[in-house]
């Protein structure tokens, strides 16, 4: 953390772009990465129970865990998302007013700023601001709506993980099926929440920032990514308690289990990636193919497909096997490099849009920045660890857990 905060000033201190989108661009990304491995957390734990799932039981309290830190990385969006909003970045293009105006009235004695008109009135002259796209989109690209559902996308998600780590502790103490079984409901109905939310909130946050750009299956790919990103998290943790011997009933099985929904995000991510790719690619369509000629420019080529391969070729050849999934050194070292690397994706969704062809590289302030979010979510989830038992002892299905073995 301590690391971040310098990464943070130097950034600050030395960005010269417009308004300091550098700056906040790597706020956002930061925001989003952890936030987002918070969100899969919290499906993984609505999916577990709506399933009646009884071998994740073991690892139920780290997923738990993970979800806390959703209100800070809110806090962290919000603060980006009012910079926005009041002109201090221009990260969201749309948000500029001047850009749904065909028409503006230039400054006079009674106001110094410029009124811009949707029609032609006496004394207006076209506005060479003016984005027939966007304006087109007014009706759901606007600040009221969107800030609307932000605030409601943050409240449901706040809500759940609250609702589920404060009943799955009070389960402790008082045991039955009775809280499972609410568990359970409430499982279920997370989800129809989220397979909504988690497609819109992918077009508001992200798919936005490129605003003349539009994908059905982008949200698809960033909601595979962050589930992918909450199971390494999820991994790396039990097996450093299972190391300091704080959870000595998780066995390989349950480690095996969770590397194979590491083997399997990495293939769905890669799926969804490459069909988004190839249909834009094949159709050429010129509004779809920018946001990948963009992309694939000089500046970025080399870096996104070493990304991409990355994420397909690693697990495919690393974890393919029993053996690599059930050993610990093994999984810890791949599922550290595909963290990364899933960065590196939020990265590249957010930074072409925003500094198009003048992106120098990866500068040493963004991993510094990087690192420092890093150690904030650590410290919140560690943290989190120790104010509850590192096993659910009232879940009606921890017995098969303990005796899980395949």
């Amino acid at each position: 953390m301590v690391i971040g905060i310098f990464g943070l000033v130097l950034r600050f201190t030395t960005d010269h772009s417009d308004h300091h989108n550098i700056f906040w661009s790597q706020i956002l990304i930061n925001g989003l990465f952890y936030t987002f491995i918070g969100f899969g957390a919290l499906f993984f734990i609505a999916l577990q129970y709506a399933t009646e799932t009884a071998w994740s039981v073991m690892t139920r309290r780290i997923s738990e865990a993970i979800t806390t830190f959703i209100p800070v990385g809110a806090a962290i969006l919000v603060i980006v998302f009012l910079a926005s909003t009041f002109g201090m970045n221009h990260i969201y293009h749309w948000m500029d007013a001047s850009v749904y105006s065909e028409y503006v009235i230039e400054s006079s004695m009674e106001s110094d700023h410029p009124q811009y008109v949707m029609e032609f009135q006496e004394g207006a002259v076209h506005n060479h601001h003016y984005d027939s796209i966007i304006a087109g989109k007014y009706g759901y690209l606007n600040k009221g709506f969107w800030w609307a559902r932000t605030i409601v996308y943050f409240a449901i998600f706040i809500f759940f993980a609250r609702f589920f780590r404060k009943t799955s502790i009070r389960e402790d103490e008082e045991g039955g099926t009775k809280i499972h079984l609410k568990n359970y409901r409430r499982g279920a109905l997370f989800l129809v929440f989220f397979a909504v939310f988690s497609s819109t909130l992918g077009w508001d946050w992200i798919m936005s920032i490129d605003t003349h750009w539009f994908s059905t299956m982008f949200s698809w790919a960033a909601f595979s990514g962050m589930w992918l990103t909450a199971m390494i998290v999820t991994l790396i943790i039990a097996l450093y308690l299972k190391s300091k011997n704080l959870m000595p009933q998780l066995n390989d099985s349950h480690i095996h289990d969770i590397g194979k929904w590491v083997f399997a995000l990495s293939f769905l991510w890669t799926y969804l990636w490459f069909s988004q790719f190839m249909l834009i690619w094949y159709s050429n369509i010129p509004e779809e193919v920018t946001y990948y000629q963009e992309r694939f420019g000089d500046q970025y080529v080399v870096a996104m497909w070493t990304m991409i391969a990355i994420n397909f070729v690693l697990p495919m050849v690393l974890l393919m096997s029993r053996d690599a999934k059930r050993n610990s050194n093994f999984v810890i070292t791949v599922g550290t490099i595909l963290f990364f690397s899933h960065w590196f994706g939020v990265y590249f969704m957010v930074t072409p849009g925003i500094q198009h062809d003048q992106w120098a590289g990866l500068d040493y302030t963004e991993v510094a920045m990087m690192l420092g979010f890093l150690g904030l979510f650590i410290f919140v989830v560690l943290s989190s660890l120790t104010k509850a038992n590192l096993v659910p002892k009232g879940s009606p299905f921890l017995d098969e857990s303990i005796h899980h073995h395949i």
